[in-house]
């Protein structure tokens, strides 16, 4: 749960302040950053439970970055007056990848990925 709540901080803001670091990331309005990044925070949660363990964990850390660049493709052709070019997603992707790094490493390390049996 620890894990959510980071990332429902710190997807919405990387996604906002990509728009102003990027050329290729542009939302006319203030919430459009923040609900792709709520989404994105979502998202990387439920790969994280299904899949985050040790010995996965740069698949796990690529399969994010991936997902994050699909995300925000389309989140694109989504919100009216949007665009967001393959480079935008690519530079924000890597961001939000560069964090989720920080984060897998800590969830691992503190044991909060371990999947007992029943």
């Amino acid at each position: 749960m620890a894990g959510l709540i980071a990332k429902l901080i710190i997807c919405p803001l990387v996604v906002w302040i990509s728009m102003f670091l990027f050329e290729g990331v542009y939302y006319p309005n203030w919430v459009q950053p923040i609900i792709v990044g709520i989404i994105l925070a979502v998202l990387a949660h439920f790969m994280e439970v299904l899949f985050l363990r040790r010995g996965v964990f740069w698949i796990n850390n690529s399969m994010d970055f991936v997902a994050a660049v699909l995300v925000l493709l389309f989140s694109g052709t989504f919100f009216e007056g949007a665009r967001v070019t393959m480079t935008g997603a690519l530079l924000t992707a890597f961001i939000l990848a560069v964090t989720e790094y920080f984060q897998h490493l800590w969830l691992l390390k503190s044991g909060r990925t371990y999947k007992g049996a029943g």
